[in-house]
């Protein structure tokens, strides 16, 4: 964003090389499924077994700015362009205009010795990243305290989006909500299972399934509005 400004007021600018430029950006930020390149984006599939019965739960990931896939996936573990449970199935692609990672725009929201500290620091999206990554390299994995749910949140804090915030609840609301799925294919993907578990839970197990499946959903969404919004040491991030 920066040189696109320094270009612009450059009255001799070379026109044709602003354009090169502006069409190398865009070429960059575009968005790749075949190639698993998501820039700048939030990730979500599937999870085996557990999204079979609860089909919201999944694991999560976000993106460098080349569309490589970050993902908190073991003990002391962050995958690197080895999304850990499988191709994509959904994604949301952030504004960088809704993050707070230019130094300019935090000192507006920082005390002067955080804001000299992040200036060093974090200046751009991947800065941001390397900084959480570097993190939950020296974190245990639960998945219950500690998750990818907690990396995804805690690189989103750290970037500042739509002014921070990010806990496991609302990171995977706004997933469920405002998730784009990569194809229909996907969808099937991710949907598929949960139907055939259900089919054959009613038919075998009928209202006892239907009872287990109940207390599973309410134990599992319980545990985490509670971590996260009554016991706040519970769930980290």
């Amino acid at each position: 964003m920066g040189y696109c400004t320094a270009l612009a007021m450059e009255p001799n600018a070379d026109p044709e090389n602003q354009l090169m430029i502006g069409a190398s950006v865009q070429q960059t930020m575009q968005i790749d499924p075949r190639r698993a390149r998501f820039p700048c984006c939030i990730v979500w599939t599937p999870l085996p077994v557990l999204s079979w019965l609860v089909p919201f739960i999944g694991h999560v990931g976000i993106c460098r700015e080349d569309g490589v896939i970050l993902d908190f996936a073991g003990p002391n573990f962050v995958c690197v362009d080895n999304f850990a449970f499988g191709a994509v199935s959904r994604y949301i692609q952030i504004s960088k205009e809704k993050c707070f990672i230019s130094p300019h725009l935090a000192a507006a929201h920082k005390s002067e010795d955080q804001y000299e500290q992040d200036e060093r620091t974090i200046s751009t999206w991947d800065d941001a990243l390397r900084k959480s990554t570097q993190e939950f390299q020296h974190r245990s994995y639960n998945l219950l305290t500690c998750n990818c749910h907690s990396f995804v949140a805690n690189n989103l804090n750290r970037l500042g989006y739509n002014t921070g915030g990010w806990n496991v609840v609302n990171l995977a609301a706004l997933i469920f909500l405002k998730g784009r799925w990569v194809n229909k294919a996907s969808m099937v993907r991710s949907f598929l299972p949960f139907v055939i578990v259900l089919g054959l839970g009613l038919t075998f197990g009928g209202g006892t399934f239907l009872t287990f499946l109940a207390f599973f959903t309410f134990f599992l969404t319980g545990w985490f509005l509670l971590g996260t919004y009554f016991f706040k040491s519970l769930i980290q991030l």
